[in-house]
């Protein structure tokens, strides 16, 4: 019997055969853990982070509130470095909740994905 984590690292390796981040097009990776959740911009060529964010500053607020924070914030840090798209790698996670929250709030601020 497999578990869900098992169940999602199935799923997150199918996603990633699939798709790459690049300096033009970078990959925006999300990982949520039960307390908090994180998102990172990452260029697979050189295999470096280029911008990332976490909720673990803002101490007030429900989940769904910090993952639209993290969201705006890496769409902001994107901005600034300059990136305007990117490939949304949702982790195995179904594209519900926290992970449509997060790319909503990233899109609304102007990430194009």
């Amino acid at each position: 019997m497999q578990t869900r984590n098992i169940k999602r690292k199935i799923r997150k390796t199918r996603i990633r055969k699939k798709i790459f981040g690049t300096k033009s097009r970078p990959r925006l990776c999300v990982f949520k853990s039960n307390r908090h959740i994180y998102a990172q911009v990452i260029n697979d060529e050189q295999g470096k982070t280029i911008v990332a964010s976490s909720d673990l500053k803002a101490k007030k607020g429900k989940m769904l509130e910090k993952a639209k924070a993290v969201g705006e914030d890496v769409a902001k840090k994107c901005k600034a470095k300059k990136i305007t798209e990117v490939v949304f790698d949702r982790g195995g996670y179904k594209y519900t909740g926290l992970i449509k929250i997060l790319s909503d709030a990233a899109r609304e601020k102007g990430l194009k994905f």
